[in-house]
């Protein structure tokens, strides 16, 4: 079978993203805000949130050039490596500088990339036909020995790629023809082609990257094919982009793009109040009702693909009892934690997925996929009995919490108070933001805490892209659970292309895995997006993870 993938039309949350993921899209639960140590439930917000929240397709398309325009970020990236951009900042810069075999698009589809087309020959074959003419920002034309090199770093155990799990089903990667390369894959993997529109799936000059060493992603150029080039990185405080006029698509709209890295989510709030920033992404959940009232430009939601949970780090504690478990999910206030911690613009969940995730599925499906999940109301005196059944009153489990953002202060705080209710103690264990990310990456880290808060961002536009984390060995899988049968249906879905017909699998994953509580589902968080009435143009999805935003920003009027 030949797939030829057409280019769909533009139009509008995070992995994620992949998770995001998060992933390690995990890491998305990066955002703002100080931390607000309670022992009571989250304190009320009312001044910082909103109301009516509808999600926006799009911002108006730009009316013309620009010479150049500021954008807020939370944090600089340690690196532009493609094969460690993993997180909300790198990419956020990164999609508008490199390019990858396939494209994300504002509607969270996939079009053609570098590849004009993939085809699917059989089950274990990917064929990627590149597109001829393509420029590096060094000046090389595209090969597909770069083709084959990019995706090879990935897999090299010695780069200690975030993206090396994507390559865990790939036998061989070859130049099958000047302008072809030929993916052979030891089983059918229907997720491998998806994440080919990832950081996962970019295409970097050899030469340029070679050249470059140990230095890659930290100075110089990234020897990509996106519509920006990467110019002056001032190290602390700003990177800038440079149109790149060689591109082999529709030329940016403003010849240079400003990142302006603002870590105090006040500082960040103020300058896009002030023009200092003409906009950003993963707005400071506080200040939502201050810029929506500022009058100095739109407050714009978006599909985020993104629910922000409980993650359980320790089954060898209490919570290996999945009564103690259940108890702390029916004590939980979500409706407190989305008013407070997500400034009122998020939605009360019972599912590790996002609804949006499952846009592709059967209405039968999508009914299956959740209907009788675990309820999201409180029941206090139930939880109460659980707990005294678990014989688990008075136990201690500890919460790390951190400074990092409002959503993870106050569900950190949300956490302590249902278990305070419950008869369960529940410690408090800050981390100073810096460090906060090796939660996801350092078993050490992890010792001695029995929960996190996790915002997870899908990054592709498929269930089992947050659902393959609770399989026996998986990267997010930190509190080492196992069963058999789950693995099986991971297994299952990962096996199978047609989309209904994985979905179906899906859904008895997504039951199996909510029965279990290994991450307790709180709320889906959609994309923030603020823009002064200098710009407009850029998406309003987390599609700006791996799609070239920056591109389509220019004047508003």
């Amino acid at each position: 079978m030949t797939t030829s993938l057409p280019r769909t039309g533009r139009r509008l949350r995070g992995r994620r993203g992949r998770l995001g993921s998060v992933a390690a899209a995990a890491t998305a639960a990066l955002t703002s805000v100080s931390l607000l140590a309670a022992c009571s439930g989250p304190p009320k917000n009312d001044a910082g949130g909103v109301t009516d929240v509808r999600l926006s397709a799009s911002t108006p398309e730009a009316r013309g050039e620009i010479d150049s325009f500021t954008w807020a970020v939370y944090a600089e990236p340690p690196t532009l490596d493609y094969t460690v951009a993993f997180d909300y900042p790198q990419n956020t810069v990164l999609s508008n500088v490199c390019e990858s075999l396939m494209r994300w698009t504002p509607g969270l589809t996939t079009e053609p990339g570098l590849a004009q087309k993939a085809s699917n020959p059989d089950p274990t074959t990917w064929i990627y036909d590149l597109r001829p003419g393509v420029r590096f920002h060094d000046g090389k034309k595209m090969t597909a020995d770069d083709v084959v090199f990019s995706l090879g770093r990935q897999m090299d155990p010695d780069n200690a790629a975030a993206w090396a799990q994507v390559f865990q089903n790939v036998a061989s990667i070859t130049k099958s023809g000047p302008l072809q390369v030929t993916v052979k894959l030891n089983k059918p993997d229907s997720q491998f082609p998806q994440y080919m529109a990832t950081a996962a799936g970019v295409v970097a000059s050899r030469a340029a990257v070679e050249a470059a060493g140990k230095d890659y992603g930290t100075t110089g150029g990234l020897g990509c094919s996106g519509p920006f080039r990467l110019g002056t990185w001032n190290k602390g405080q700003s990177i800038e982009l440079e149109r790149f006029d060689g591109y082999r698509g529709t030329r940016a709209k403003a010849k240079k793009a400003v990142f302006r890295v603002l870590t105090d989510p006040s500082a960040r709030t103020n300058a896009l109040l002030s023009g200092e920033a003409d906009g950003g992404y993963l707005i400071p959940t506080e200040s939502y009702a201050r810029l929506r009232g500022s009058g100095a430009g739109t407050l714009y939601f978006g599909e985020g693909l993104s629910t922000v949970n409980v993650n359980v780090t320790n089954m060898q504690g209490p919570l290996g009892d999945i009564r103690v478990r259940r108890a702390l999910s029916l004590a939980l206030d979500r409706s407190g934690f989305v008013k407070a911690g997500l400034g009122g613009a998020g939605t009360v969940t019972n599912s590790l997925t996002t609804r949006a995730a499952w846009a592709a599925a059967p209405e039968g499906t999508l009914k299956t996929a959740f209907d009788s999940l675990p309820p999201t109301g409180q029941d206090i005196e139930k939880a109460t009995a659980l707990v005294k059944e678990a014989g688990a009153t008075g136990k201690t489990l500890t919460v790390a919490t951190s400074s990092i953002g409002q959503d993870v202060s106050l569900l950190a705080t949300a956490v302590q108070a249902a278990g305070t209710r419950i008869g369960l103690d529940i410690q408090l264990k800050t981390i100073a933001p810096n460090a906060f990310t090796a939660l996801f990456t350092d078993p050490q880290a992890r010792e001695g805490i029995d929960m996190f808060p996790l915002t997870y961002y899908d990054s592709i536009t498929d269930p089992l892209d947050l659902l393959q984390n609770f399989k026996t060995g998986a990267y997010m899988n930190f509190a080492g659970h196992s069963d058999p049968e789950y693995d099986k249906l991971v297994d299952q879905a990962s096996a199978v292309y047609p989309t209904e017909q994985r979905m179906e699998i899906e859904a008895k994953l997504q039951h199996r895995a909510s029965e279990q509580l290994l991450w307790i589902p709180v709320a889906e968080w959609p994309t923030a997006l603020f823009l002064n009435k200098r710009i407009t143009g850029a998406p309003t999805t987390i599609s700006y993870m791996y799609y070239p935003w920056a591109a389509d920003v220019g004047a508003a009027q």
